[in-house]
Parts: structure tokens; C-alpha cells; sequence
């Protein structure tokens, strides 16, 4: 006989664990069944041990150059085992954080691997045997895996994953390539160019952060080359071999010129793909396209009420958008009105603007909402655009930090926010403004309107406004 809930979900990510915190606080009894750890990749292999690790290594960063602040040391050196340590005791606060609410909110946690069977019932494989759970409603927030591409030498040891590098104590990272220039990649290599590594990037297309602003790219990559990280774009790595001192990868320039690049590690970081068909039995078949389960505008699959959230159905891998989706599919089944917008329509405009943020923790930061002014030509929009030059940031020029900028794109007939880039310190800090002032359809009068301190990062918000509105 199956346990009867009202809402059983498969796994404990950020959709999965928002979603049940959600609805337990409406009065659901809601069961979550997780065969790894509480808080999923993002806790315990991603968002949160990468930007703890960005954080220890910035720091490690800034003292060798602490001499132009008027700060001397004889000696710097860093312990990597200690840093994962303290990567560590980051992650086990946000997992006791997560189980806190489950046990004040009385959410089961379901240790095993859940298989999707008809009735919308659960079959369990765990500790205790076979056990199986019916929900009056089902999520599906299984998440993703990292994404291992056909190269020849892909198994050789030295060869990892995000997951992977991100748990091993010892340190092996002289010298590190790095297939892949999206977010993990550059993440990554900020990580080990912040440790003295040798780093190199090596992206299939012709410029880094795939699908991201070609202005913020290109800065970034200016950046990265600056500090002496290597990159080759449309570029491919077509085999990695064993040599006599390491790694040797084998590198196709964009000119068609053959590389062959020495390193100790060679981290695959191209992405992450769902594995759908895994979670349910041959009784409980449901529609996948493009590799991910197919749901309709209400997240729900072709079961009837099955629901599907984040990485395994989201073009858009972040768990602030599985964690949304699943708030957005809870409050839908508990009657509750929305208060989550996943997207919004400009004053007299047809065109839907995500307002999903976009943060990347490289040193500088990069963080973009809405869409660009190259997009939004795209659509057929007409915009103005409003741009500041961080150089002459008060608060920038005080922490020596060179180079980057703030846009706002602003629709140009009623001067509406339907965008914004930044790439500078805090910037993902910032651009929770930016998302508010798209998602309500501000003006760049009404967000002049505000007072923004001196000296701050945030005064480059209210300088591009003043551009965009002609101002000096």
C-alpha cells in the first residue's frame, strides 16, 4: 500500500526544496525523496561551493598586491585542504539550514532513488528496501548532470568534472585547461588563476559565455587575458593524450592550426544535460523534446498532474529559476494567487522580457537582466541605451578596479526599462534592482528618482540613467 501525501517530489534542489517548504507552509503534507544530499547540486556541487572557494581565493588574490594599500607581508601562501574546509562548513550551514525548515514544517525526507510509476505514485529504491508514495500531485526536480562530451582521453585520470574538482582536498592544479568558456568555466578558471595556476579556456564558439551579451563577453575576456589566463575560441579539443609530465590536449584553433596545450588537470566543464528518461517506468512514459521533459505554461508534463521544474524542463539552468518555478507550480495547486512573475510584457509592447537574472562571480562580476539593445533590434524594438564607464567610479578608483561598465536599455517611446548589463564589482549584488525596475515597467525618470550614496558601485546605475535620459 503506497503512503498517501499531497505532494511527493523528486529531489531536494532548489525547485524541489523551495517548492516543499512552499507547500507545507499552505498546509500540504508534502514528501520529498532525495538519493544524494539535501540541497542538490547547487548546495552541495555547485552555486554554493564555487563561490565559496571564489570568495577564499579572492582573498588570497588581493594579498599579493597588497603592497599598494600600504600593506607588507614576508610571506603569503595558502593551505587548499583548509580552504575546503571552510568551502565545506559553507555548504553543511545552507544544507542544516534547508533540513531545519523540513523539521519545523513537517516535510518527510525520503531517503533513495525515486522512479515515477502511473497514478502519480512513487516506487522508492532505498535503505529500507521497496517502498512506494502517492501524491495527489507530483514534481519532478531532478536537476542535471555534468555533461561528458565524445573526446578520445575524456576517461584518463586527471580528466574531471565540476563536481569532481570541486570536492578533492589535494592540490594538482599548476597547470589546469579548462574545455568550455560558460559560467563553470570561467568561474573555475578565476578560481585557479586566483591560486597562481596556469590556465587556459578553450571555447567551441567565437567568443566566451555563449549566449551572453557580446559587449560583456568581450570585456570579460579582456580581462581574463589581461591577468594572463590563455583562451582559444572556436576552438576544439579533439584528443587528450598522456605525456611524459602530464596531460597533453590537442587543441583545433579557430585557424584551423593545431595546438598542443601541456596541463596537470583538465576540468570539462561544457555544460550539464537532464537524464529524463531515468525517472520514470515503463508504465509511466511522458513526453520529452530536445532531451528535456515537456511541460505546458503551468509547468504541468503529459500526466496529469505531474509537474516538471528547473534543469529537467528549463532551457535556463539556475537554481534561482527552478526555485521560481517551483513557488509559481505550488501556489497554481494550492489556489494561491502568484507572487512570483516569470515574465513580463512592456507597456504597449507584444514582446515577453525574461526577468531572470544572470550572475556570473568572475573577478569582475558580470550580472544581466532583461535583453540587450543588440536583442531587442532583433524583436523589432526601438530602444536608447544609457552607458557608464566604471574608470570613473569614485568607489572603484578607491579599490583599484579597473575596467568595466553599466548599460541600461530603455524602450524609446515610453522610456521603460527592458534591460540591463553590468560588469563590475557587486554587480550581482545590483542587479536585483534592475530585475524589479523590468519586472514593475519603471521609467528612466522613475528610477532617477531615487538617491543613490556616495561613494558606491551603485552610483554607475544612476549615471547610465542620466546618459539615457541626456544627462550629464
Amino acid at each position: 500500500m503506497a503512503k498517501q501525501y499531497d505532494l511527493v517530489i523528486i529531489g531536494a534542489g532548489p525547485g524541489g526544496y523551495t517548492a516543499a517548504i512552499r507547500a507545507a507552509e499552505f498546509g500540504m503534507r508534502t514528501a520529498v525523496i532525495e538519493e544524494r544530499e539535501l540541497g542538490g547540486v547547487c548546495i552541495n556541487r555547485g552555486c554554493i561551493p564555487t563561490k565559496a572557494l571564489l570568495y577564499a581565493s579572492h582573498i588570497f588574490s588581493l594579498m599579493q598586491s597588497s603592497d599598494q594599500f600600504g600593506i607588507f607581508t614576508d610571506q603569503i601562501s595558502f593551505d587548499y585542504g583548509k580552504m575546503q574546509n571552510y568551502k565545506e562548513k559553507s555548504v553543511k550551514a545552507c544544507r542544516d539550514g534547508i533540513q531545519q525548515s523540513f523539521d519545523k514544517l513537517g516535510i518527510d525526507l525520503i531517503r533513495g532513488r525515486g522512479i515515477l510509476r502511473r497514478d502519480r505514485t512513487v516506487e522508492v529504491h532505498g535503505e529500507d528496501g521497496l517502498e512506494f508514495y502517492q501524491g495527489k500531485y507530483v514534481i519532478l526536480a531532478a536537476g542535471a548532470k555534468a555533461f561528458i562530451p565524445p573526446i578520445p582521453g575524456a576517461n584518463l585520470p586527471g580528466v574531471v568534472t565540476s563536481d569532481r574538482i570541486l570536492n578533492e582536498g589535494d592540490w594538482n592544479y599548476g597547470r589546469v585547461v579548462i574545455i568550455g568558456g560558460g559560467v563553470i568555466g570561467v568561474e573555475m578558471a578565476s578560481i585557479f588563476h586566483n591560486l597562481c595556476s596556469q590556465v587556459t579556456i578553450v571555447e567551441k564558439n567565437d567568443h566566451l559565455l555563449g549566449p551572453m551579451d557580446r559587449k560583456v563577453a568581450g570585456e570579460l575576456e579582456h580581462s581574463l587575458r589581461s591577468r594572463g589566463i590563455g583562451i582559444y575560441c572556436g576552438a576544439q579539443c579533439e584528443q587528450i593524450e598522456e605525456g611524459k609530465s602530464g596531460l597533453i590536449c590537442r587543441i583545433r584553433t579557430a585557424d584551423g592550426q593545431m595546438v598542443e596545450q601541456p596541463a596537470g588537470t583538465v576540468l570539462i566543464a561544457v555544460g550539464r544535460k537532464p537524464a529524463p528518461e531515468k525517472l520514470f517506468g515503463e508504465d509511466a512514459k511522458l513526453r520529452i523534446e530536445e532531451g528535456r521533459l515537456w511541460t505546458d505554461e503551468n509547468f504541468q508534463t503529459s500526466q496529469e498532474g505531474v509537474y516538471a521544474i528547473g534543469d529537467l524542463t528549463a532551457k535556463t539552468q539556475l537554481a534561482h529559476v527552478a526555485a521560481a518555478q517551483g513557488v509559481f507550480v505550488v501556489e497554481a495547486l494550492a489556489g494561491k494567487p502568484h507572487t512570483i512573475r516569470l515574465e513580463v510584457v512592456p507597456n504597449g509592447m507584444f514582446v515577453r522580457l525574461p526577468i531572470v537574472p544572470n550572475c556570473i562571480y568572475t573577478n569582475p562580476e558580470i550580472a544581466t537582466v532583461g535583453i540587450t539593445e543588440e536583442a531587442a533590434k532583433k524583436l523589432g524594438m526601438h530602444v536608447r541605451t544609457g552607458y557608464y564607464s566604471m574608470n570613473d567610479n569614485g568607489k572603484s578608483i578607491i579599490t583599484r578596479t579597473d575596467g568595466g561598465f553599466i548599460c541600461l536599455v530603455f524602450e524609446a517611446y515610453s522610456n521603460t526599462i527592458v534591460g540591463a548589463q553590468m560588469i563590475c564589482p557587486r554587480a550581482t549584488d545590483m542587479i536585483g534592482e534592475m530585475a524589479t525596475a523590468v519586472a514593475n515597467g519603471l521609467t528612466a525618470e522613475q528610477l532617477s528618482y531615487a538617491m543613490r550614496a556616495h561613494p558606491t558601485y551603485s552610483e554607475g546605475i544612476q549615471a547610465a540613467i542620466n546618459d539615457a535620459l541626456g544627462k550629464c
